[in-house]
């Protein structure tokens, strides 16, 4: 049985993300019943090679059934893609197919075809409706809901975007056995993030629940992706667009895990691998400067999250990077202020904060 919830923001759309087994084949009829689409004929599919192959015949056979003309592109898999240049060939064949602000498209598969296809729509003809259709358990637990969208560039990732909210959310639970193992724990990097920084409740459901989780059992993982969008789509109903410092929190070990990620060539780790890194970074950043009344309850909570972790099978990462390499990459990080590191640090389980910590420190943890 599917599972739907609704994502209702100020000033927006609300939405629906629809959970489930083979729900794929009913993608075109779910469209046809939001009011927006009754009339829109045109469709662009944006996918990628490894996707593609395996889900684009029967997406779009789903949207023809239901009287949509559809197109489809498909770039070259991986985080190169995420580009300004692979966007702007996009934006070329949007133009050259005679598409207008009538179209809607539908971005089908992990998060770099997410965040590269939702950061088209916001920008074609100054904003186009967008479906996410997400097959890893990464996007579908994170990156399909929110609305951030965008692409790298050499300087950093996702440093030029936009937010730009899904008008349908559909999370086929069946495109997951296709994934690889290595990206299967990437996707739980974000289950523990988003347990860890919502409540007790999640986060000791998500340790009782580890194995099973990590074991791909199909009760426990359509549990846990209804779980981190419930908790996501709270936060960015309270803060939207990142501006009244609440949607802050989902930054959780992406500080370091993003300059990991690009210090190493994107691509050598998995996104939730350096999450997983930078959570037992941020958990001993927190440590450090804990008080000493409150710094046996900081590093009790330390030890469970990286109990947590090990549980998912992601374990500590031996990157080879220097403290200085990856101190450079942080300083391109969205919450650098005035060229001052700003990290979310977690000192118990729902109870976070973001601080400015200076260069000496942050070094010093690095060294550790």
């Amino acid at each position: 049985m599917a599972t739907k919830v609704i994502v209702s923001l100020p000033g927006e759309h609300d939405y629906s993300v629809r959970i489930g087994s083979g729900i794929i084949a009913a993608l075109g009829c779910n469209l046809r019943e939001i009011e927006r689409f009754s009339t829109i004929r045109d469709v662009l599919v944006i996918t990628d090679s490894d996707v593609g192959p395996l889900y684009l015949a029967q997406v779009k056979a789903s949207l023809s059934q239901a009287g949509f003309k559809a197109a489809d592109i498909v770039v070259p898999a991986g985080e190169n893609s995420k580009s300004l240049e692979i966007a702007g060939e996009i934006w070329s064949a949007m133009a050259q197919l005679g598409m207008g602000r009538d179209c809607v498209v539908v971005a089908l598969g992990g998060g770099v075809v997410g965040d590269l296809a939702g950061y088209v729509a916001a920008s074609y003809m100054r904003g186009v409706p967008v479906v996410q259709v997400p097959t890893t358990l990464l996007a579908m637990v994170d990156s399909s809901v929110g609305g951030k969208t965008a692409v790298n560039l050499p300087e950093g990732k996702n440093l030029v975007g936009a937010f730009w909210q899904p008008s349908f959310v559909c999370a086929d639970t069946d495109t997951l056995a296709t994934l690889p193992d290595r990206e299967w724990r990437c996707g739980c990097g974000e289950v523990a993030k988003s347990a860890v920084i919502d409540s007790d409740d999640f986060f000791f459901w998500l340790t009782n629940h580890a194995h099973e989780l990590a074991n791909r059992d199909s009760e426990t993982t359509q549990e846990a992706i209804a779980r981190c969008v419930v908790f996501k789509a709270d936060v960015v109903a309270r803060d939207k667009t990142e501006s009244e410092g609440v949607r802050e929190c989902l930054n959780y070990g992406h500080t370091l895990g993003h300059a990991i990620e690009s210090c190493a060539s994107f691509g050598t780790f998995s996104h939730g691998a350096c999450v997983a890194e930078g959570m037992r970074f941020a958990a001993r950043l927190a440590q450090s400067v804990a008080p000493e009344a409150g710094r046996g309850a900081v590093e009790a909570f330390a030890e469970a999250q990286a109990e947590l972790l090990d549980a998912l099978g992601l374990e500590s990462l031996n990157h080879g990077l220097s403290p200085e390499e990856l101190l450079a990459a942080m300083k391109h990080d969205k919450k650098v202020r005035s060229g001052e590191l700003r990290f979310v640090l977690v000192d118990d389980i729902a109870s976070w904060r973001v601080e400015t910590l200076s260069d000496d420190l942050v070094l010093a943890a690095l060294g550790g």
